[in-house]
Parts: C-alpha cells; structure tokens; sequence
C-alpha cells in the first residue's frame, strides 16, 4: 500500500512547515497550486519555497498546470465559464467530477503515482485545512476512488496530527461543515 501525504502550508513559518515534512519523513513535496505563488505569505512562492526545501533535503515540483483548483478549462466549471478572479469561492465553483474526467488530470495523477512509489509524498496547496481546499475534493477524494486498494491518502495538518483523507466526510456540495477523525 502506498501512501500519500497531504498540506496546506497556510501562513506557517518556513521552519516549521519544514518540521511537519520532516516529521513524516518526506522526501519529495508536489506543489499543486494553480498558481505558486502567496500574496501574504512570500516563503511560499515557488522560487522561494524551492530554494529553502532544496537546503533541507527536500524535492520540489511543480503540478499545478494538471492537478491546480482553478482549471483553465470554462467546462470544468459548475458555471461552464471561468469566474473572475475577485472573490471567487473556487472550491464551490469548480466542478471537481469534470475535471477528474480530463485526460490531463489524469495524466498528472498517474505522473503523482509513480513519484510515490520512488520517494515519501506530499502535495501541497494553500489551505491548511484539507476540508477547505481542492487537495482534498479533487486530488484525494479521486485517489480514494480510483486506487482505493493500493493508496492510502493522510492529511497533515498544521499541529501535526495526521488524518487519513477517509476521514474527511461530506462533500464540498453538502451544507454541513465538514468534520475530521482519526484514521
């Protein structure tokens, strides 16, 4: 069984963040940010993270062109055209079961796969909270799905408890919040 481990780096310090990896011992961490970079949080853009997770020991790539929250693609949209930019609640809005029917995302979970079976994974998006964040809906919940036999997905979070992604129960459709246990 392989496992792959989730994060939201969220407004963590650099150190810290490192000593969540560490903890789990990671070995590659899979940036799947549409866009790679934060507005509020500077040792997060791609450049910056890159160069500190390289001195510690940890591989860097870069995946958001084929596993990002904001598809360039109008029709993996609920709204079948991509929203502006200004206050978009993209996790309500994008249509996760669209875009995991894309050749690309596919393409991107298989390339995923197959770093996992070399090295300890993680990908990694802004939300610390893997109920927030597309890491969850889209890339998790389709690795549940489709490789429920031969991967186990867990949630870092930022206290460093360890969730398995199971654990996390309702849908980004449902009104309820979502709740998380122990695997």
């Amino acid at each position: 069984m392989t496992t792959i481990y989730t994060i939201g780096h969220s407004n963590h310090y650099i150190s810290a963040f490192v000593n969540l990896l560490k903890a789990n011992e990671v070995t590659t961490l899979v940036d799947v940010r549409s866009t790679p970079y934060s507005q509020y949080n500077p040792q997060f853009n791609k450049e910056q993270l890159e160069h500190y997770l390289v001195q510690e020991g940890v591989q860097y790539t870069f995946a958001g062109k084929y596993l990002g929250g904001r598809p360039t693609d109008p029709t993996c949209y609920k709204s079948r055209k991509i929203p502006s930019k200004e206050e978009t609640d993209y996790l309500h809005e994008v249509d996760y079961d669209e875009v995991a029917k894309r050749e690309w995302f596919k393409r991107g979970i298989n390339w995923l796969l197959r770093l996992a079976e070399e090295s300890t994974v993680v990908f990694m998006c802004s939300e610390e909270n893997p109920a927030a964040c597309h890491r969850h809906h889209l890339i998790a919940k389709y690795l549940l799905n489709e490789y429920f036999d031969t991967v186990q997905v867990r949630h870092i979070r930022g206290d460093g408890m360890v969730y398995g992604a199971t654990s996390v129960l309702e849908s980004v459709n449902e009104p309820q919040a979502e709740k998380m246990t122990l695997f």
